[in-house]
């Protein structure tokens, strides 16, 4: 049986190469994602341990204290035998200044000193050396547009203005706090006078000659004291390499999640092709078992053929998926820090192992039930003729109608208790189980699906003469088969729709949030500081006010009151220069806005807690808690979140907040934009440290992170899709196999081979349309559904371009699928074909 099968698969093994491809392509997306993340991985790793390394002992503020080791701490480590050398890294805020004059980033740059002695080198230039010379870490000097030689300034503790010489480019690797703020680099001495900081962030040590690293740590750790914890540098190390892997592995879970869709969606190509492969080779199966052949062996032939292709299309998809994992390092490595010029490929035994399993395997389970309904078959039944499925009886039609709705309920009960309720990622959770079902609900429908789109199309499709009426015809035949290969291309279409709509949704949305409460020309805000949120001056304001240019502004002061030492946990807000309800808007649960007034405040859900309108709510205090009547509720997602007091009560509360926490500015009617932001730049001109973001920045915003996300999301997306054209490309071509008497037999009768290439088009396009539309239904659907259970008010936007789009693309792939079997059928012999040659 093991010969007869693999000359089987020798001799035939034209039939199984879509098949392979298939399988290849998810292995490629499997195996590639671990090779690139085990890359990406190692590369941090390397980076950080091979600076870290350096250092024998490193001394660290004790626990999650961020109180800097003292300075004498420093010379007492230098005074010890059994160190050499030993420097303080001094590491605490210091804006960078761009050409422009204002602050670099929405958080202050980090100041750095490098000394004698440092885990940190230029990867361009040199280090500064003396007090007026300065290196940038290589992020920071693109975003604020220095290079080597420029002239920089940074404001001091002060907020004075200093000027230095650029001298190198640090290249500062994977260190988070770096990515987010960016980092100037300075000599010692330079970053204490910068920062004002008396003490260090980390003091590094080198261990005299003959020292161990443990044995100066240790030594190192007597004179530290509590308020410090002593490392060995290869422990500092393997600490960040462990933060780092982090990120690689949030980008594995990211692409694993894509792969696992190819996978599926590869597993539904493979059971199709092998249940027209047991189908069409029942008389083979049934001459087989005559000669002797058991029932296990007949299983067993199909499972080791289904073993030789998945093994071989895995080994084939490992590959593939190394060089995949080279390309995508080699092009994406530097854009996450992972040093990706000199970086080799790391290539790992587990992910080897992992994607030849998870080929293999999904071959071999995708092909279980064909091989088992070839065991079924007796005999002399096949022997009589050619077995090949037909369609549905009256009995199986109401079973699967019956099955399928109550799937489809249960699915639409899940989803309109996820939108009733919004609950953010529990909602999601629930909807992706609603998903799960509808999908269930739409395999078990999908050959009477079949049916309906080719009888809604049949007439379409009858305009294109005899060939359009064979399409239709051979497309009703077989409606199961035609509904797996349908289906798989369902799934990817499902997916492609849905993240489309809730593109669309969210900008839509995020479009009319910004238009109903920001209706505002300017938002200014203050640079994050380390400890928490910074303010913007209150002479600001007040400047902007006096400026004919300017119509109006809105001050927003708020405060995070605290309670017994420790925060309350919500927020507590006013706003100077705005009648709420006319100025400021929000959505509302209940009461109006524009009866927030002494005494009276809008709260949020949160904080209602199933209080009403007249109820009182608490409010914590540095002299007490006060009390308020609610005069208004707004969504917990509004921008007037927490608790909403007039000016006068909240001056009365919290007499400490003099500054502001965000201004809005709106030019006057009959002032130019130009002339509007010149007034704003004007008064920020003395303020460097506040961020000008006008509205249109922002949507601008919005739009470059929903475009870039939906670009990145529709590429890997469109992996399955292209697994499942192949699937429908393999059953036409099984079909055309199959059918092959009936086709000669059609073109003896006159039938031409550009009829037959058209038919076969059709058909393909048929398969191709209708898993493309289903899909799109239920993606749209659900779109619809996963917006709204995470997003109360959801815009609901179906981009009817996109969609059209893809259901363009869909017939597209569909023609083209069909383009080698129709050349096939057209080009074989009549006479062959009727011999059964």
């Amino acid at each position: 049986m093991l010969r007869t099968t693999l000359a089987g698969l020798r001799l035939h093994k034209g039939r199984l190469v879509t098949t392979a491809l298939a399988i290849a392509l998810g292995v490629m997306f499997v195996a590639g994602t671990l090779v690139f993340t085990d890359t990406v991985r190692a590369s941090y790793s390397a980076q950080v341990m091979g600076s870290a390394e350096r250092m024998d002992a490193v001394a660290l503020p004790a626990g999650d204290s961020e109180r800097p080791l003292p300075p004498g701490l420093l010379d007492e480590i230098r005074a010890l035998p059994e160190i050499d050398r030993a420097e303080g890294m001094v590491r605490a805020e210091a804006p960078l200044l761009d050409r422009d004059g204002r602050a670099v980033g929405a958080m202050p740059t980090l100041a750095v000193s490098v000394g004698g002695l440092s885990r940190y080198t230029a990867a361009e230039g040199e280090l500064p050396a003396a007090d007026d010379e300065a290196a940038l870490a290589t992020s920071t000097a693109e975003a604020a547009g220095y290079g080597i030689g420029d002239t920089a300034e940074v404001l001091d503790a002060d907020g004075e203005r200093h000027a230095f010489t650029v001298t190198g480019l640090v290249d500062f690797g994977v260190d988070p706090q770096v990515g987010y703020q960016g980092a100037v680099v300075f000599t010692p001495e330079t970053a204490t006078r910068m920062t004002g900081v008396a003490g260090f962030a980390e003091i590094d040590a080198v261990a005299a000659e003959g020292v161990p690293a443990e044995e100066a740590a240790a030594a190192v750790d007597a004179v530290a004291g509590s308020g410090a914890e002593v490392i060995t540098g290869r422990t500092l190390g393997e600490r960040l390499a462990d933060r780092a892997g982090v990120e690689a592995d949030s980008i594995a879970t990211a692409l694993l999640l894509f792969a696992v869709v190819s996978v599926v969606v590869a597993a539904i190509v493979i059971h199709n092709t092998f249940a027209i492969l047991v189908a069409q080779r029942q008389r083979e199966m049934a001459l087989l078992r005559c000669v002797g052949a058991r029932r296990g062996q007949v299983f067993t032939s199909v499972v080791v053929e289904a073993l030789v292709v998945g093994l071989a299309a895995s080994v084939l998809g490992v590959l593939a998926g190394i060089a995949l994992a080279a390309v995508g390092f080699r092009l994406g490595g530097d854009a996450l820090d992972a040093g990706a010029g000199a970086a080799p490929v790391v290539l790992t035994p587990a992910a080897v192992v992992v994607g030849l399993a998870v080929g293999t395997l999904t071959t071999l389970i995708a092909a279980v039930l064909p091989a088992r309904r070839a065991t079924f078959v007796p005999p002399l039944a096949a022997l009589r003729g050619s077995a090949v499925a037909t369609g549905l009886d009256r009995r199986t039609g109401w079973l699967r109608t019956g099955a399928g709705a109550v799937l489809l309920s249960a699915s639409a009960l899940l989803v309109a208790y996820a939108v009733d309720t919004p609950s953010g990622q529990q909602g999601l959770v629930v909807v992706a189980l609603a998903g799960i079902l509808a999908f269930l609900g739409v395999v078990v429908l999908s050959p009477l699906l079949v049916r309906l789109a080719v009888a809604a199309l049949a007439p379409l499709m009858r305009l294109l003469g005899v060939s359009g009426a064979l399409a239709a015809d051979n497309a009703r035949r077989n409606p199961r088969r035609a509904a797996t290969a349908m289906v798989a291309l369902t799934v990817g279409a499902t997916l492609i729709s849905g993240y489309s709509v809730v593109n669309a949704s969210m900008r839509a949305t995020t479009d009319d949030m910004l238009d109903r409460q920001f209706p505002f020309d300017y938002q200014l805000t203050a640079q994050l500081a380390e400890d928490g949120p910074a303010t913007v001056p209150a002479e600001v304001a007040e400047d902007l006010r006096d400026s004919p240019a300017i119509g109006s502004v809105i001050a927003d002061r708020s405060v995070f009151p605290e309670a017994g030492g420790q925060t309350a946990g919500y927020r507590v807000a006013t706003y100077r220069g705005a009648e709420l309800g006319r100025d400021l808007e929000s959505e509302m649960v209940a009461g109006d806005l524009a009866d927030v007034g002494p005494g009276r405040a809008a709260v949020d859900e949160e904080i209602a807690a199933g209080r009403s309108v007249g109820d009182t709510v608490a409010v914590e205090t540095a002299r007490g808690e006060r009390e308020y009547e609610i005069a208004a509720i707004v969504p917990n997602s509004s921008q007037l979140w927490g608790v909403t007091l007039a000016p006068r009560d909240f001056a009365a509360a919290f007499p400490e907040v003099t500054e502001d926490s965000t201004v809005l500015v709106t030019g006057a009617e009959d002032a130019e934009p130009g002339e509007v932001r010149a007034a704003v730049e004007a008064v920020l001109a003395d303020h460097p440290t506040v961020q000008m973001v006008s509205m249109s920045d922002m949507r601008a915003q919005f739009d470059t992170v929903l475009a870039g996300a939906f670009l990145a999301i529709m590429a890997m997306l469109g992996l399955a899709v292209l697994i499942a054209v192949f699937g429908i490309a393999n059953t036409l071509a099984l079909s055309v196999l199959e059918r092959t008497r009936e086709s000669a037999m059609l073109r003896a009768l006159g039938l031409r081979r550009g009829q037959l290439r058209l038919m076969l088009a059709l058909e393909a396009v048929v398969l191709c349309l209708t898993g493309a539309l289903v899909g799109v239904a239920l993606g749209v659907f659900f779109g619809w559904a996963a917006g709204s259970a995470v997003l109360r008010g959801l815009i609901f936007q179906v981009p009817a371009d996109q969609i059209a789009a893809f259901l363009a693309i869909a017939v597209a792939a569909g023609l083209l699928a069909s383009v080698l079997p129709a050349r096939r059928a057209a080009r074989t012999s009549i006479t062959a074909a009727m011999a059964g040659r």
